[in-house]
């Protein structure tokens, strides 16, 4: 009877308990929900495939300039990471014909989301602009939607006027008007402008809540917002908020599962502003949930006692390339039964040398190395976190850890 079990869970998920390690992970079927964290070395990049299918990348990040602080290229150095990242989307939507993202959201414009610039990579859209990050995604796989903090203006808190910036608005002006990409500012509060574009009528326990965005954050109550930041008029030039403070951040919902992204946002302040703790009023809105990513990959800025032990998540994923992902108070923080109590897990995609000296307990970590997907069951009762091989692109599964029950 236990044998016939596990297989059952196993079936749902798309993972054969007896033999699922060591062999390529088991393609999406319809009615899950899998999250992948994609591991490259040089940033964040995760790939979402909805319930019905739709896809969302969030994300897609290339720094250009590595120093030994950094982890290694992953699966190696022989190709940007835009082009590993697209090779890896094209492999998880092998079950489509023709794989596409339906959309595609930046959560802040920092080269580690979105990509960097050197004058010697190639360019795209007829020579409109550089391939990198996330304008090499683009330019390989049709983006339905583009939704970042900035669009259409691009001038808050003042103009944004760096070269990777340029060369982003040029991708997305010459995509727009080429290729039909549509763009939009994500607005928070709302739940409208990511939803299932395949089968909508056949999930109705889905759904996309806008959090965050440039210190606008949802009350948690209908489509209601706060305004985090004070009138810029009076807050000095120095104390201007930066990309971290202005992150997207949105909550998923999938039957009883919940999954929270927030971005690089901050909740720790040494010499700012109050304001500058976005952690706090976004954990009072989100409540609890089953798994997120760290904020700022687990940086000193984050992961406040408040957010930790709102959001009391079994599993925590974290994208890290440097040495300093996480940071020894954030580890602590996350580990401490005082801020709530029970099991968790965290599930890293590369851990560094130096992370792993500086913090002597990690590890207990379940998992510090390698792609992170968190395969969730039709109807979202439960779920996986099943780790594929990063050294290379055998999409070899290397632990399973699970089944969980999901929390509401």
């Amino acid at each position: 009877m236990k044998r016939i079990l596990m297989l059952s869970l196993a079936l749902l998920t798309g993972l054969r308990a007896e033999d699922a390690v060591n062999q390529e992970i088991e393609r999406w079927q319809p009615g899950m929900l899998d999250i992948h964290q994609i591991s490259s070395g040089r940033g964040n990049a995760g790939l979402y495939i909805f319930p019905d299918g739709t896809t969302l990348l969030v994300d897609a990040g290339e720094i250009e300039r590595k120093s030994p602080n950094h982890t290694p290229d992953r699966p190696d150095g022989s190709r940007p990471a835009g082009e590993w990242i697209v090779r890896y989307i094209q492999h998880a939507l092998r079950h489509d014909p023709q794989p596409a993202l339906d959309y595609a959201l930046l959560t802040h414009f920092h080269e580690d989301h979105m990509g960097g610039i050197t004058n010697s990579q190639p360019m795209g859209g007829a020579g409109a602009y550089r391939l990198t990050g996330i304008t090499w995604v683009g330019e390989k796989l049709p983006i339905g939607k583009l939704l970042d903090r900035g669009w259409p203006g691009y001038n808050f808190p003042t103009p944004l006027e760096s070269p990777v910036i340029k060369n982003y608005r040029a991708f997305v002006k010459w995509q727009t008007e080429q290729r039909g990409l549509k763009a939009e500012q994500f607005a928070p509060g709302r739940k409208d402008q990511v939803v299932l574009r395949r089968e909508p009528g056949k999930y109705p326990q889905f759904e996309f809540q806008n959090v965050g965005a440039n210190g606008v954050i949802w009350t948690g109550r209908g489509t209601a917002v706060e305004h985090r930041i004070p009138d810029l008029a009076n807050v000095p030039r120095k104390q201007l908020p930066d990309e971290n403070v202005l992150s997207i951040s949105f909550l998923l919902r999938y039957g009883a599962f919940r999954f929270f992204n927030g971005g690089d946002q901050p909740g720790l302040r040494p010499n700012k502003p109050d304001w500058y703790d976005i952690e706090t009023p976004v954990a009072k809105a989100v409540g609890a949930v089953d798994a997120a990513i760290l904020d700022h990959h687990g940086y000193v800025d984050t992961m406040n006692e408040f957010f930790v032990s709102t959001l009391r998540a079994r599993i925590w994923t974290l994208s890290v390339w440097d040495a300093h992902h996480p940071t020894t108070g954030a580890w602590q923080r996350l580990y401490s039964e005082k801020l709530y109590p029970g099991p968790r897990d965290v599930f890293a995609t590369d851990v560094h040398v130096k992370a792993r000296e500086a913090i002597k307990d990690i590890d207990r970590m379940a998992s510090g190395h390698g792609h992170i997907v968190i395969r969730v069951a039709p109807g979202g009762g439960e779920y996986r976190v099943v780790i594929v091989d990063d050294t290379s692109e055998s999409h070899r599964v290397t632990k399973v850890c699970g089944p969980f029950k999901s929390k509401q």
